[in-house]
């Protein structure tokens, strides 16, 4: 059997009734979380811009269509796709799963909330396809690495993503399978979105991959066939992409789903520097108890595992950002803005601070080695070590492996409100949070999915 295959005949046969109580619970946090985030982007220009093209289009029938999100517009599927992922992901602060392949999976949920919408599905059905979507990406990011070869964890997107939509459209395994293919041979992003100084285009990376899947999937609907074994051909993403073969385990009501091994973010700061932004600020608390101030550290000396070092710590674009995209992936910036000023909130990542002289004076003192210990620790958890030295000699250190938010140290449901609140704060009123907030706790008793996210900003 076809890899395509596997995944199209699990999609075909999973139920609602196949889920467990927590996989539906995690669904209903991740939209919340994810909303969250949409909303703390929403006057950013990636987001503009993306919700301006899609307002630009209007669904072709009375009642069908998706909603850009924040608005009353129902756009096309594939558009509402978009421009709602870019508002989901551009502060990334969105959620995260580290595996051989690292993911932010909630990005498929941009997909599968605007094919929802358009096929007038109700709660259940949503939050079976999103359950689907992350159980496919992240299997897959088990599976094999991607960036190792210079490419991108959104390719891996439009497979998960196309089989959410194929879902949701109600097609049979076989088109789902001409899904794929359509969806996969088109969307192969290289990984230059994420190196050197950063642009706009992070933040609509996947949000791409959602749309191009999405019109994957609704091509295969109609009888449009798709390139044959995607993953297995003599120019499939086997010998193209990963340079090895690999299937995948996929979960069950006994085993369990993937959604809930992946992690809600506490700080907007790229994943693998969670941990050591959560060691700095116990640093902090530590020396300010001793009586020292920000201004009598020396020196700073990270360690931490590979993935962390090549991704946010190695270029020479980390340690000077100029762009926001760039400062929340360099992990130097952003544990010495944790230490400077006891906390990472997203005026962290305004130029004035990145570009601030303290800051960059730290940064200046700082440096970053990989360590064989931390490598062990990784992917199970995201170890980091700060060794702090102050202008006197005294010395600090701290080790952080699960922080908060972590499938290893969740975020309770009351945090994940709270953060959902103080990115919604100035955006929507606190009777539309309310509304919102009951609505996606309830998702699972909602008849139709057609007005969620259907709101007006303040």
């Amino acid at each position: 059997m076809l890899l395509a295959e596997k995944l199209a005949n699990w999609t075909h046969k999973l139920k609602y009734s196949d889920l467990t109580p927590e996989a539906i619970h995690e669904t209903k946090r991740r939209f919340i979380d994810s909303l969250g985030t949409s909303l703390g982007a929403y006057k950013a220009d990636p987001a503009r811009i993306a919700r301006q093209t899609a307002l630009g289009v209007k669904a072709g029938k009375d009642g069908a269509g998706s909603i850009v999100v924040g608005t009353n517009h129902r756009t096309t599927p594939d558009l509402a796709a978009f421009a709602n992922g870019a508002h989901i992901r551009y502060l990334d602060y969105n959620d995260t799963y580290l595996s051989k392949e690292p993911a932010h999976p909630s990005d498929n949920i941009a997909a599968t909330l605007a094919v929802a919408q358009d096929a007038g599905r109700n709660g259940k059905d949503l939050i079976l396809a999103t359950v689907i979507a992350y159980e496919i990406q992240c299997s897959l990011c088990d599976a094999a690495s991607l960036r190792a070869y210079g490419w991108d964890h959104v390719t891996y997107g439009a497979f998960s993503a196309s089989l959410g939509a194929c879902k949701l459209w109600g097609l049979k395994a076989a088109e789902m399978v001409h899904a794929q293919g359509l969806a996969g041979v088109c969307n192969i992003a290289t990984r230059q979105t994420r190196t050197g100084q950063i642009s706009m285009w992070k933040a609509c990376a996947f949000s791409n991959a959602c749309r191009n899947a999405v019109f994957a999937a609704n091509l295969a609907r109609q009888g449009f066939t798709g390139p044959h074994e995607i993953f297995e051909g003599p120019k499939g993403v086997f010998k193209q992409l990963t340079n090895c073969t690999f299937d995948v385990k996929l979960g069950s009501k006994k085993s369990g789903y993937m959604i809930n091994k992946t992690y809600i973010k506490f700080w907007p700061a790229e994943y693998h520097a969670q941990s050591s932004i959560d060691a700095a600020l116990q640093l902090r608390d530590q020396f300010m108890a001793d009586g020292y101030k920000p201004a009598d550290m020396q020196k700073l000396h990270m360690e931490s595992f590979e993935a962390a070092v090549s991704i946010i710590g190695s270029e020479p674009e980390k340690w000077r950002p100029t762009s926001r995209e760039t400062a929340d992936h360099s992990m130097g910036y952003m544990t010495v803005a944790a230490l400077i000023d006891g906390k990472l909130d997203r005026d962290s990542f305004s130029p004035r601070k990145f570009k601030g002289k303290k800051y960059l004076d730290m940064l200046d003192r700082t440096t970053i080695a990989e360590a064989d210990d931390l490598n062990k620790g990784y992917p199970d958890g995201i170890p980091n070590r700060l060794t702090l030295t102050m202008k006197d000699g005294k010395e600090y250190s701290k080790t952080v492996k699960y922080p908060r938010g972590h499938a290893g140290n969740p975020m309770t449901d009351d945090e994940v409100e709270y953060k959902f609140r103080t990115l919604a704060d100035g955006v929507i009123s606190k009777r539309t949070q309310d509304q919102l907030l009951d609505a996606m706790w309830n998702l699972d008793k909602a008849k139709s999915v057609a007005d969620l996210w259907k709101f007006k900003v303040s």
